[in-house]
């Protein structure tokens, strides 16, 4: 029976991928811990691993796990920003992803991010709970009539448009592709610089590559419009973390909401309540009152969870019929160099 390591397991993970190979028949084995340089060895002897998004699947990695005999690299996201395309495609080995889950789920969690930093729920919700009732430094805006600037219109930008557009906001975007049902909603497209200036909110949908790597970085901050709140669902490593805090500090930027962080790797997925955090610019960014933080969630819903995993176990089957897929990765499609410290 082909047998498969799943690496970084929570027990929703364990969960929905029993309940997807239930009929398939797969052996599966769980753990706990992430795939790094002194974890590698575990997986000798299993033809394939199944990886999330914080696990380093580098050359050295990927190396150890070849010469264990793993030969299928399994991705439980969208995003391959941490694997080393390039050394995969050396080795012979074959790199599948989730392609496709469930992009209203990442898109109405950052319309949740924006409810709630703009009309201060998170806060207000703290606030009663201590018997305060005041609304004082709890005043938002109105959303309707507002601009809202989405950066990347692939299909969670695009729902995440459908979204604003029913508030009735002016859309804007920036992307290398024109949507026909964006623009069939009003969305207007337009240069970054353009819709930077232009716009009341920001939020960020499009993958981290070397061209959007830093893309919000001290230039570009510059160039917002003062006060706008700025959202990113995508990947940490967009957002220059340093950059951003010393606009938040000028004021230039009004209110920002932060599902993803750069340096991520060592902090979400566990539990660290009982511990100090030990990074100085995530700390930093956790003291402003204007900043929300939440950690890497946003594709957190049973609806994704289960697309996720049935796409993972049939990966696993084209795999081994040698069917062609759409979800096989090729160093074509190389983003972001993997580097020992993945970012996101």
């Amino acid at each position: 029976m082909f047998r498969v390591l799943v690496f970084s397991t929570r027990p929703y993970d364990r969960e929905f991928l029993e309940a997807a190979n239930s009929q398939a028949g797969y052996r599966l084995h769980f753990l706990e811990a992430a795939l790094r340089p002194d974890t590698a060895a575990l997986a000798a002897g299993y033809p394939a691993i199944c990886c999330f998004v914080d696990d380093e699947l580098s050359a050295p990695v990927l190396t150890a796990l070849y010469e264990g005999g793993t030969r299928l690299v399994l991705l439980r996201a969208t995003g391959f920003n941490n694997v080393d395309l390039v050394a995969a495609d050396r080795l012979g080995m074959t790199v599948m992803r989730v392609s496709h889950y469930s992009p209203e789920a990442v898109a109405e969690f950052a319309a949740g991010l924006l409810l709630t930093l703009n009309r201060k729920i998170h806060r207000a919700y703290n606030r009663v709970r201590e018997g305060n009732f005041l609304l004082d430094n709890l005043l938002g805006m109105d959303l309707h009539g507002k601009t809202v600037g989405i950066v990347g219109t692939g299909q969670i930008g695009r729902a995440f448009a459908r979204i604003m557009a029913g508030f009735g906001c002016r859309l804007l975007a920036f992307d290398q592709m024109a949507d026909p049902e964006c623009a069939a909603l009003g969305l207007r497209y337009t240069d970054l610089t353009t819709l930077l200036q232009s716009a009341d909110v920001v939020s960020l949908h499009v993958p981290l590559t070397p061209q959007t790597y830093h893309l919000i970085n001290a230039e570009t901050l510059n160039l917002m419009k003062p006060g706008a709140i700025l959202i990113n669902t995508s990947r940490g490593a967009l957002v220059d973390a340093s950059a951003l805090i010393a606009a938040l500090k000028q004021g230039q930027v009004g209110a920002v909401a932060l599902d993803v962080y750069e340096e991520e790797s060592h902090l979400f997925f566990q539990n660290l309540s009982d511990q100090i955090i030990t990074d100085d610019v995530f700390a930093r960014l956790l003291s402003f009152p204007n900043v929300l933080v939440t950690g890497h969630q946003a594709f957190f819903t049973r609806e994704a969870l289960t697309a996720i995993a049935e796409t993972t176990i049939a990966n696993i089957g084209d795999f081994l019929a040698k069917r062609d897929s759409p979800n096989q990765l090729d160093p074509r499609q190389v983003t972001a160099p993997a580097s020992p410290e993945p970012t996101d």
